[in-house]
């Protein structure tokens, strides 16, 4: 049986065993612990590992430098030199890469690059787990039923390079996701967090929090499609700008296709797109929201290059009282159309409102509007005007004189997150939150409620 070696001394072997121009190699190394539950009991736990290992070789030629990308699972000592020729011959075999550069060098070298990977492992639930046992014995007094997960990963990133870069970074990411139905399961409600650690979440106050919008469900209102003042919580408003901010390459909006793009040529930065002084940015090392300091790219894509690998990355105001200034490029889109370097980063703030909580909002509310729960099955309809659609789920509510006086129907929306910032009326406190919709791929946000005067349901939908 082959020797697995130290993740730090694979990306050195597979380094020395490359005969390409350039190489660049990633590992990573993974960690994972789960629990899940349903009908106030737990059911399953586990704790998994895994490592994932990609080589990119990167071959100069006449046109240009071309690159060609591997990735395996499971790798050890006997997998790197088949794993580094497969890459090579990838590279050899491929055309010049439209987004070759220089590979990053100059980067100080991580401290703790040959260091053991950080795990994670069941102990994470130290605190939780019995916290949510008593969350459970509330419920099933409280005649309802909970059902969730609760998920923990821990991954350790290696990068090396021909250049001499050796870096490092540990991602802890936990998201909790709980739901709590009515016995006869006509009515249900849903609540999510993002934690790195488990430390700062409290089953109790989810609990609590998801009684009493069953509560409200006991008198059900039906309401027609329209437009309605409406309170969309942090965790819409996260899952509708992580859309956006994934679709703001700055490539495509010069090239004329994005609703970043200016009409006659040109992009939008600099523009005005909310009325409110909001902020909208990205730092690596946001308090609690921390992510990779440099650029790790496993794929070139629009808003990605594995040439840009290393890369330090720097806090970012995609939008900055109101204004756009930033769309995402790399060190290729960024010669192409004249702008900045800016890569994406794994997080993503918006910050500018007010000091009031999504409580106080809806005590606030004059006349009548809706307050969202939660998004659901969002998918894009036009991209130059960013129009998206999708559906509510599991609670939108009534509120009228400030006080929410029921559950109503839910409805398929259409608005795009680039007009709803320019027609809010009130941004409320920002606080951490997970989205519902993309929290598979995106879990590091924070964001305030936001008041939108004429949100658009579009139609009813029987969806839940």
């Amino acid at each position: 049986m082959s020797r697995v070696s130290k993740p730090h001394e694979i990306v050195e072997r597979a380094l020395e065993l490359s005969t390409a121009d350039g190489c660049v190699v990633i590992a990573d190394e993974q960690s994972s612990a789960n629990l899940r539950w349903a009908g106030n009991a737990l059911t399953t736990n586990g704790v998994t590992r895994g490592r994932t290992l990609t080589v990119i070789a990167t071959v100069d030629g006449a046109q240009g430098t071309a690159s060609g990308v591997v990735s395996r699972s499971a790798v050890t000592t006997d997998d790197l030199e088949p794993l580094v020729r497969a890459a090579e011959a990838a590279a050899r075999g491929a055309g010049p890469a439209e987004d070759a550069q220089p590979l990053v060098a100059g980067v100080p070298v991580s401290p703790d690059f040959t260091d053991a990977p950080a795990e994670t492992d069941s102990d994470v639930f130290a605190e939780f787990a019995p916290a949510l046992g008593d969350a459970f014995a509330r419920a099933r007094s409280g005649g309802r039923e909970l059902y969730g997960f609760a998920n923990h990963e821990l991954t350790t990133t290696y990068l090396g390079t021909s250049t001499g870069l050796r870096l490092r970074h540990d991602q802890p990411t936990g998201t909790l996701e709980l739901n709590a139905k009515s016995p006869d399961r006509t009515r249900s409600s849903w609540a999510g967090r993002s934690t790195r650690d488990f430390k700062d979440v409290d089953p109790a106050e989810l609990d609590a929090e998801l009684a009493q919008r069953l509560r409200w469900a006991e008198h059900r209102i039906e309401l027609p499609a329209g437009r309605y003042e409406t309170l969309l919580p942090p965790t819409a408003v996260a899952d509708l700008l992580i859309y956006q901010l994934w679709s703001s390459a700055a490539r495509d909006a010069a090239e004329g296709r994005t609703v970043f793009s200016k009409p006659g040529g040109g992009t939008r930065i600099g523009e005005q797109l909310s009325g409110l002084p909001l902020t909208l940015r990205s730092d690596p090392n946001a308090p609690g929201l921390e992510s990779a300091p440099f650029v790790i790219a496993h794929a070139s894509g629009d808003g990605a290059s594995v040439f840009d690998n290393g890369l330090p990355l720097t806090p970012t105001d995609w939008v900055r009282d109101g204004r756009l200034e930033h769309l995402t490029t790399t060190r290729h889109t960024a010669g192409l159309t004249g702008l900045p370097v800016a890569p994406a980063i794994d997080n993503l703030v918006l910050e500018g409102g007010g000091e009031r909580s999504l409580e106080e909002m809806v005590a606030a509310t004059t006349g009548r509007g809706l307050l969202l729960t939660c998004m659901w099955y969002i998918r894009e309809v036009d991209p130059a005007t960013l129009l998206l659609t999708g559906l509510t789920r599991d609670g939108v509510y009534l509120v009228e004189d400030g006080e929410v006086v029921g559950e109503v129907n839910n409805f398929r929306f259409n608005e795009s997150p680039v007009d709803l910032l320019s027609r809010a009326t009130e941004a409320g406190r920002t606080e951490k939150t997970l989205p519902r919709e993309w929290g598979d791929w995106f879990t590091r946000s924070a964001m305030p409620a936001l008041r939108i005067p004429d949100f658009n349901m579009s139609s009813v939908s029987p969806g839940v």
